[in-house]
Order: C-alpha cells, then structure tokens, then sequence
C-alpha cells in the first residue's frame, strides 16, 4: 500500500474550531494581504502557536459573483476547510464591524407572497419576508435599512425596517445605497452644521500677508472645493523658492469640538461618481475653508526653498492670509504652457505658469535621480448623466499639469515630516512598506517570461530597480501587464506614528499634509506644526499627541472603508450600465486568476466580472500560481493573466454591483508571443479520448435561469488517485467485475472530511 505522502500545510488534530473561538465550524479571520492575482489572503484572529505551529494561510473563496470589497485589515465570521490538495480556505459568512450583525440592505419588492427584502449584498443566499406591521412605510422599490428577526423553521426569514434610504429609481441611489453600506453618513448632525455657521477669516494680525503675491489653485474642471494654491520665483543660484499655501482648517476645527468630532469620526472625504461625502461641513469645506478667488482666506503657508538639483535646502511654515489670483483647471494650464492661453491664464503667462513650469522640471528630474517608482496606470472616470446614470467611461488624461501640483504637493508634505521630526513633535507619517518577499517572488517568475529579472532571495529590492524594469518594458506590447505586476506587489500605504519611510516615492520622511479638507491626517498635520512653531491657538493638545497610535489606526481603517464604498459603487455603476444587455459579448482582458474562476475587466466599460470556473470548457483546470493561469489538465487550454478574451454578457445585478460572465470559445486566452513553461500536469491525459470539450452530457446536468445547461456546482473535481484515470464530471467511473460492468453508485453517502476545522 503506498504510503500517502504528507501534506507541506500543518493542520489542527481534529479540532473544529479556533482555541477560545466558536465551537462550530464558523471562525474570525482577519484579511492580511492581496495577493498578485488577487486572491483574498486571511488568518484566524485567534491562534495557538505553541500547540499548533505557524498560523495557515487561508484563501478567501469568491462568492458566486466575485469577491465581495474586502481590504487588508478586514474582519470576516467565514467557515474554514482545508481542500483535497492541501488548501485551507474560507467562505465568507459574514463581514464585521461596518453593520450591526443584524442589519441588512436591500430594496423592497413584490412577490406572490406579498412584500420581500432583496439583500444588496452580493454574498447573500436568501431574501426576506416583511410583514405589513414592519414596513414602517416603505413600498415597493424602496431602498432600505431592515434588521433580521429571529424565526424558526421558516423558509423565509423576516425583517423589520428601520430606516427607509430613498427610491431605487432615484438619482444618486446607487451611491446612497453604497454610503449606506459602509456605515457612512451623507447628512451632518444639525449640531455640527450650526457649528460651522457664523465664522469668519480672520484679521491678518500676526499671520503673514501673502494677498499681494500671485497664488493660484489648480484642479479639476468638477472640483468644488480648492484647499491648496502654489507659487514659484526663481532664485540667482538656479534654484527656486516655492510656497504651497493650504486652507487653515486648524483655525477653525478645533481639537475637542463638535466638528472635529464628526471629522475624526468620517476620517476623510468619500468620493462617488456622481457626489461627495465630505468630511466637514459645506459651509468650511466650500467656504471659508475653500481658496476661492479674490476672497481672503486663511493658510498655513510652507516656504520652500529649492537647489537646481531639485534638492530642499531648507523650510519654513508660517500662518498667513491670502489671496488666490486664479481657479485654473489643469487643462487651462497645461493649454498655456502649450502656447494657447486663454483670458484667464493669459495674464499669468508673463512669469507665474512658466516659472511654475521651470520648478516642476527640476523637481521631477530630482525625482528620477532618487528613483521614485513610477507607475503611471490609466485612471477611468466614469460618465453620469443629469438622472445620475452612468453613460459611459473615459480614461482621464494625464498632463504635467497634474504631475506639477503632484510635484510640489510631495515636496511640502515632506518639509512637513521634517519639520516635526526635527522639532521631535508627534506626526501622523503616510507610510510605504517595502514589497513582501512573498509578493515579489511571485512577481519575479512571472516577470522572468518578458525577459525581465529581479534580484532573488533577501535582498533588498528598491524603486530604481523596479523603474529600470519599467523602462526595459515601455516598448513591449504587454507594458501595461508589467506596471499592473510591479503594482499588485506593493504593499499598502497606511498612517503611522512610526516612521518607516515611503518605498514607493524614495522617501525617508514623508507626512500628508496638503488636503487638511478631505482627510483627518492632514488636519492632525497641521495642528502638530502649529503647536511646535508656536503658531498661535489650534495647536495639538496633550490628549491627542497621546492618543497618536489610535488615531492613526482609525484614520488608515476609515480610508479603507471608503476606499470600499467607492469601489461598490463603480461596482454598481457599471452593472446598472450594463444590465440591459445580458447576451450581448464584449472585448475584455483577464485581470485576476484564482483557484475559483477569472477576473475579467471589460474594454468599452471598464466594469470587472467574474467567471466561475464552473462556466469554462469541460475539464480539470490547475491554478499555476508561479505563472497566473488555470491550465486544463487533460487539454493543455491556458487562460492567463493579462491576456484578452471575449466574454459573453450572462447577469449584471445594479443592486449588489455583481457582473457573471462566460468565455466565448474554446481557445483559452495566452498572450501571444510569448512563451512560458508548462503547468505541472497540464495535458497529461489529452490523449486518453473521451468526449468532446464543451459537450454537456450526465444526468445532474440542470437548466439555468438563461436556459443554458449549467454545469456541476463543483469548481474543481477531486484530485485523481495515481495510477488511475482522473474523474471526468458527467461520466460514471465503471468498473469490470466478472466479465461484467458494474457501475459505482452515486448515491454512496460521503465519508465526513476530517481535516475540516
């Protein structure tokens, strides 16, 4: 008898659940990482080391319409199991901390029962019945908040509303629904909104006088608020002297008060394509906190100080009063520099924008010689008409106009880190980890087929590497696969009172300090500048410079969630978009590859979908993880990251945002001239017959909602035994018995997996 060989993933002695967690098959996970074909990464919250060694890593498995919008750092109730090859992996019961555990969204519908909840989520199995007493005034298609009540043995659980969001028909309900999701507020406290009312600019008094100097703000042409303006003169040595003045929300939002309570609670801006939940108040955040122009506003002004080499020789930040010349759009700008001003920057062409200009060339050539990573990915925006539907996508343009603000943006934000660190004040520092070796080795094999290498084992790898292997790649056809490689490999920006450096821009120091409007980082930027300059009231207090590690925890937790919120509803967007034209097939490329399926982003819309591994041509496909790519063991047929494919349209759902597809073909999808080493096993038993690719055959074969046969609920068959013929599902395995065939019933109960949690 062979001897069975051990499986490299420790698993637990027949134990079902975490030490000290649920007696069940249900656990905590927390998500830590993404990884490059970006699977879902988790580990148990609770583990016990020293009885059972290193925790595992566990595989989050997508739902049947992909990944539902999880973040590093996010916690899950999910059900764990190890697979037949060795595999821990999870399904999602339950996400934590955003809802309370028994609260649901959902739109109310008709049934020929009477009136149901159908859940917005995209992991949810069931819907609701709602009794006529729990309307609490809610009809028929109206978004809803419900809670869950207790029932026993029903079919149909029931829920009770709580909360009525608007109609599903309404402009903005998807965002709505989105914001609401999340646990995000689109309306302020009435206490807040009186707060903000009845404050002025204050008089110049010690603060610095900069009305007379040409400062202008540059943004987007849909920007509603403006919170930094810029300024550049030239000095004799080559070099020149900068000022980027910010919105002095400190001023205003005091530490302790009512609004800086509801900011710390929103922790930033939310952004949806068709509105903003701002962190404060429409009355600072568009007034007295927005730098609109030939009005007085109050700033915290950073005095900067550059060689011709682009370096900081030296800093100031002072309080000031001024006075923007210009709104300009960088469309507006980069025109001029062009050679076709407009009236409005026609005037501001004798020095202003070309001296902006000449700065921004020095500092983007300091950039290159530091070796800052370079990743300039595409960037879609999506279209929404007057009724707030989306009506289209386009990719946003990127000019030096943009990469200027950037430019001078990152050079005050650093001053400010050293500023702190210098005066040894407390700073919320943006952080950038170095890539994990794990993320890089994954990224080295598969690099290493566009002729590209990184260095290998424990060496340091740094960004002038990984943008040396971007330039090598500017001219191949797959350029963009390779950006999107370096990219997936990174690790995640977050907020530290510990500074680490910023991997990505080459940064030792490195603190947000620029957007004090939009994010709650800035705003405890600024009151640390303002206490360690002696800058007059508004200053960090002592309770805050105690309570620094909290606040950066919370604040990194609050950009993930609107980070999430924001994803939902492009999610939605574009399903909404699409949902008239199920049947219809588009050109796409493959952007994600998991065990359980593809992830395939449309061309025309830019919507993401998934295609279940189920929905591929018959056979048993192996993920090779080193080359990103299901590969049929039995054919050989590769679908491989990056490569493009047509799909067929099968179900877009605007509510939870989810878009079904299917391959159209039997091809596979590789990019083409390229060359990469065969999966292990792949094409074994093509030769061995059999029925043709794609024929539907065997009796568990059920029609689907669309009329088309659907395949076995299975993902992945069991691992064929050795020596035998692997199990072909739809096809009963025979036996020979006596000269006769004796079929293996299929109705042999299953032996329980003992290696489950």
């Amino acid at each position: 008898m062979r001897k069975q060989k051990k499986s490299p993933v420790r698993h637990p002695a027949r134990n079902r659940s975490v030490p000290g967690g649920p007696p069940s098959d249900a656990v905590i996970l927390k998500v830590c990482d993404i990884d490059i074909d970006g699977d879902l990464i988790a580990r148990a919250e609770e583990w016990d080391e020293a009885l059972r060694g290193p925790p595992p890593r566990i595989e989050i498995v997508p739902g049947d319409k992909g990944h539902s919008a999880l973040a590093v750092g996010d916690r899950v109730l999910a059900r764990v199991q190890v697979s037949a090859d060795g595999v821990w992996e999870a399904t999602v019961l339950r996400r934590l901390d955003t809802t309370p555990q028994n609260r649901i969204l959902g739109v109310v519908r008709k049934h020929k029962t009477g009136l149901i909840l159908d859940p917005a989520n995209k992991k949810a199995r069931t819907d609701y019945t709602i009794e006529a007493a729990d309307l609490s005034g809610a009809r028929p298609g109206d978004m809803v908040v419900a809670e869950v009540r207790p029932g026993h043995g029903l079919h149909r659980a029931k829920a009770r509303i709580v909360d009525v969001i608007g109609r599903q028909t309404d402009i903005g309900a998807i965002s709505l629904l989105s914001l609401h999701e999340m646990g995000l507020r689109p309306d302020f406290p009435a206490s807040v909104e009186d707060a903000a009312q009845g404050l002025d600019v204050p008089e110049p008094g010690a603060r610095e006088d900069l009305r007379d100097i040409p400062l202008v703000t540059i943004d987007g042409a849909d920007a509603r608020d403006f919170d930094d303006a810029v300024y550049a003169e030239p000095l004799p040595d080559g070099g020149f002297h900068l000022i980027v003045a910010i919105a002095d929300v400190s001023w205003y939002v005091r530490p302790g008060g009512i609004i800086d309570a509801e900011a710390f609670l929103r922790g930033n801006s939310t952004y949806f394509p068709d509105r903003v939940v701002p962190m404060l108040p429409e009355a600072l955040s568009n007034g007295l906190c927005s730098l609109v122009p030939h009005e007085p506003r109050a700033c915290l002004a950073a005095h900067l100080w550059i060689d011709s080499a682009g370096h900081l020789v030296r800093s100031k930040f002072t309080r000031g009063l001024m006075r923007s010349a210009a709104r300009l759009t960088y469309e507006q700008v980069q025109s001029a520099q062009d050679g076709a001003p407009d009236e409005m920057t026609a005037p501001l062409m004798v020095q202003a924008i070309p001296n902006l200009y000449r700065a921004y060339d020095i500092l983007f050539a300091a950039r290159r010689t530091r070796g800052a990573l370079d990743l300039d990915l595409p960037e879609r925006k999506i279209e929404i008409d007057a009724r707030g539907k989306m009506v289209g996508v386009r990719t946003r343009v990127r000019l030096d106009s943009h990469k200027l603000i950037e430019e001078f943006m990152i050079l005050a934000n650093v001053a400010a880190a050293q500023t702190l660190e210098s005066h040894k004040a407390p700073c919320v520092y943006r952080v950038h980890d170095r890539p994990s070796a794990d993320k890089l080795d994954s990224a080295r094999e598969f690099l290493e087929s566009f002729g590209l290498s990184l260095p290998k084992g424990g060496q340091l790898v740094k960004p002038a590497q990984l943008n040396h292997l971007l330039l090598k790649a500017a001219d191949h056809p797959y350029s963009h696969l390779v950006s999107e490689v370096i990219l997936r490999a990174q690790a995640q920006a977050r907020y530290s009172p510990e500074n680490i450096g910023h991997f990505g821009l080459a940064l030792e120091k490195y603190a947000h300090f620029t957007s004090p409007i939009r994010r709650y980082a800035d705003l405890v930027v600024h009151r640390a500048l303002v206490a360690a300059l002696g800058l007059g009231e508004g200053g960090l207090d002592k309770g805050e410079a105690v309570r620094m590690e909290e606040i950066c925890q919370h604040i990194s937790d609050s950009e993930r969630i609107s980070m999430e919120a924001e994803r939902n509803a492009v999610d939605r967007f574009a399903a909404a978009f699409l949902a008239d034209r199920v049947g219809a097939e588009f050109a796409g490329r493959i952007r994600g590859v998991t065990r359980f399926g593809l992830f395939v982003s449309l061309t025309e819309s830019g919507a993401d979908g998934l295609v279940p591994i189920r929905s591929l041509p018959s056979d048993f496909y192996i993920h090779d993880e080193k080359q990103h790519a299901l590969v049929g063991r039995r054919t050989g047929r590769t679908y491989r990251l990056g490569a493009p494919v047509t799909v067929r349209l099968v179900e877009a759902d605007g509510l939870t945002g989810g878009t079904i597809l299917d391959i159209v073909g039997m091809d596979g999808a590789e990019l083409i001239g390229m060359s990469f080493p065969p999966a292990p096993g792949a094409g074994r038993y093509e030769k061995r017959g059999g029925r043709r690719d794609g024929k539907k055959h065997g009796k568990n074969r059920e029609k689907g909602p669309d009329g088309a046969l659907d395949r076995d609920s299975k993902s992945v068959p069991p691992e064929p035994r050795p020596g035998k013929k692997p199990h072909r599902k739809g096809k009963s395995m025979n036996k020979k018995v006596s000269g006769k065939s004796k079929t293996k019933s299929k109705a042999t109960p299953k032996k329980k997996d003992p290696r489950r949690w």
